[in-house]
């Protein structure tokens, strides 16, 4: 790991610093929308055009880098990003919101491919590991460190979207100023969706719903924070233990998947994050929210990379990275529902019907594995390919970089077991 960062530092400085700026927009929005007297419903589309942007970002960013090249398209949407975020406090009409988030998302996903893609051409084979956890380490960073400078100034004036743009353009010095030139731009074919039903129902159902987790995880958490009457130093804790909790169970929920039948560990994290949702309105007290928080983000988050895994189990490697860009889509359309059903909620049932949400869909996901379970054998353990930490907001770039990866692994561990064979057949 010490390699890795001294290697790489500036670019992971950078990719944390571009976190941070994300994260805070998207709780400070949740909270300037109550400010302005935006209802959980108009929050909620407005939040889901980030997701709606990304999406089309991480499909189209590739053809413009081969269009034309790394640099320009990084230098391109950063300034688009910065300039939005300026816009947020210059004009708060619904409208004109959703249009920056779309621009936001578009944006930021293209932005994360280029530089993900030099993260991808700096790891070797023996480093690709380490760096996938020092990404996702700094991501996780990123986003926690951003609810704490939400409370350097007042919601409701434009010190804080200044921060914002300004995090954001200073995240590109370290970046443009320390990397190699950019490696030639390749992403796989996809496989199509009936092929990936074929190859993992389970994995497909699964990202859909987790995707429509994630985002009103990421979009809505500050939003239901103002419709509980929490404070703004109160969401902004709230909002750090959902990616605590994903960056501290990230690895022992890992270390479980390489030992067990995932579908197991899959129906038992769901339950856990069921569970934490539907108590999570059995008591006002601050203290059991921030830990249900912390519980579901910490189940969320691993749940992302377990999914992957499990529908490697069933891929040849060959396959794996022409299957990345058909999850990512999957969690992507997911993602875009999430926000709108959680605005519906919150205005029709209440503050607490955020956790009915995300306890719905935890144990729609456990119920599946578990009928999944009953429709195929489960693999050997030692068949199954690694567990690789990846982001639910990474773009297909870092999700190579995990199949890589885990391919790798695989390899290590047939040559491994062939030279065992030898010597004892020896």
């Amino acid at each position: 790991m010490f390699f890795v960062v001294k290697n790489s530092w500036a670019l992971l400085l950078g990719m944390m610093l571009l976190m941070l700026g994300n994260g805070l927009q998207g709780t400070l929005l949740g909270v300037r929308g109550s400010i302005e007297g935006m209802s959980p419903q108009t929050m909620s589309w407005i939040m889901t055009g980030y997701f709606v942007g990304f999406l089309f970002g991480s499909q189209m960013a590739p053809n413009m880098i081969r269009r034309v090249g790394h640099v320009r398209v990084f230098a391109a949407l950063g300034s688009m990003v910065s300039a939005c975020l300026i816009l947020f406090a210059a004009w708060t009409d619904p409208y004109f919101w959703f249009f920056l988030r779309v621009v936001v998302g578009f944006c930021f996903s293209g932005v994360y491919v280029v530089a993900e893609s030099w993260l991808n051409d700096s790891a070797t084979n023996e480093t690709r590991g380490q760096t996938l956890s020092a990404y996702l380490i700094v991501q996780m960073m990123g986003i926690v460190l951003a609810q704490g400078v939400l409370n350097f100034a007042d919601p409701s004036g434009y010190t804080l979207f200044i921060i914002i743009s300004v995090v954001v353009s200073l995240s590109f010095a370290p970046i443009l100023l320390s990397v190699s030139p950019a490696p030639l731009f390749q992403t796989s074919k996809r496989m199509t969706f009936r092929e990936l039903w074929q190859v993992s129902p389970l994995g497909v159902v699964g990202l859909f719903f987790l995707g429509a987790v994630f985002s009103a995880l990421f979009g809505m958490a500050s939003v239901f924070g103002t419709e509980k009457g929490m404070s703004v130093a109160d969401i902004s804790l709230f909002v750090a233990a959902i990616y605590f909790g994903g960056m501290m169970l990230q690895y022992p929920i890992g270390w479980l998947s390489d030992r067990m039948d995932r579908r197991m560990l899959i129906v038992g994290v769901c339950a856990i994050g069921a569970f934490f949702s539907f108590t999570a309105g059995s008591s006002d007290n601050f203290i059991w929210l921030l830990i249900v928080a912390f519980m579901i983000g910490g189940v969320a988050n691993p749940l992302y990379s377990l999914f992957i895994a499990y529908t490697n189990d069933f891929l040849d490697h060959d396959d794996m990275a022409s299957a990345s860009g058909g999850l990512i889509f999957l969690t992507g359309v997911g993602a875009i529902f999430g926000p709108a059903v959680v605005g519906w909620m919150l205005e029709k049932f209440g503050a607490n019907s955020y956790f009915w949400f995300l306890g719905a869909n935890m144990a729609i996901m456990g119920g599946y594995a578990m009928y999944r379970m009953t429709q195929r054998a489960a693999i050997a353990v030692e068949d199954t390919t690694a567990y690789a930490p990846v982001n639910p907001n990474s773009t297909p770039v870092a999700m190579e970089l995990a199949q890589e990866y885990a391919i790798d692994m695989a390899l290590e561990e047939e040559a491994e077991q062939d030279e065992a064979d030898t010597t004892n057949n020896n």
